[in-house]
């Protein structure tokens, strides 16, 4: 079995965020759209710290804020698979979910 498992830091960070989708009335698709903003945020924060760190390969700095943030995004990005499907097709998953999501004209957000 190949169970994983989380951190107490973690496991108090998401009782902290469905407290706070909770108090303020955040509903799943709120919460599917703010994780897709930090996962979007975070894509950003590691290619721009990579053009960095090429042209300064010794900042400790950057090189730990690099390491942080993905593994933050790694995180992320398997919790929101688990709760909403894969994001793209380079992400596997148990089961061919593509079809089951709404298409983009089906959703009225275009």
């Amino acid at each position: 079995m190949n169970e994983q498992y989380i951190s107490y830091e973690d496991y108090q960070r998401e009782n902290e965020m469905d407290a706070y989708n909770r108090a303020c009335g955040m509903n799943i698709n709120q919460s599917r759209e703010r994780m897709i903003n930090e996962i979007k945020q975070l894509k950003f924060s590691i290619t721009e710290l990579g053009l960095y760190l090429d042209t300064h390969p010794n900042d400790t700095r950057a090189l730990a804020m690099h390491r942080e943030y993905c593994n933050r995004y790694r995180r992320l990005v398997d919790q929101y698979q688990k709760l909403y499907g894969p994001l793209t097709i380079l992400f596997p998953c148990n089961k061919w979910r593509w079809i089951e999501e709404p298409w983009p004209w089906e959703r009225g957000n275009y």
